[in-house]
């Protein structure tokens, strides 16, 4: 069985990232509930990591705790926050073909 979980993020509400999507990421690595953990950034979060200095310590948290991120490029290339988003540490990619694997495989995905 496969221990990993992906976290498709695609809402931008301040208080959902903080107390759920960061607060499960980071607890899932730190506690072992999870050996890989793995962030998506996806749509509106672009622009949110990008101009929000908690949740940019958000990231860097869950950064050190091993949580791995990524984003859509697509997407921080639409909102103007690629580089931004770079100079956070995140990988940049065209997430469709990537998330279809993810569901082609059936993987764990927790979409918020």
């Amino acid at each position: 069985m496969q221990n990993k979980l992906n976290i498709l993020w695609v809402n931008d509400n301040v208080e959902t990232a903080h107390l759920m999507v960061f607060m499960y990421a980071i607890n899932s690595k730190l506690k072992g509930w999870w050996d890989d953990v793995n962030l998506i950034i996806w749509g509106a979060t672009a622009k949110l990591v990008a101009t929000d200095k908690g949740i940019q310590e958000k990231i860097k948290m869950a950064q050190h705790a091993g949580v791995k991120i990524e984003a859509c490029r697509a997407c921080s290339d639409q909102f103007g926050v690629t580089q931004d988003l770079i100079d956070l540490g995140i990988e940049l990619k065209l997430m469709g073909e990537p998330l279809t694997q993810i569901l082609k495989e059936d993987a764990k995905l927790l979409t918020i």
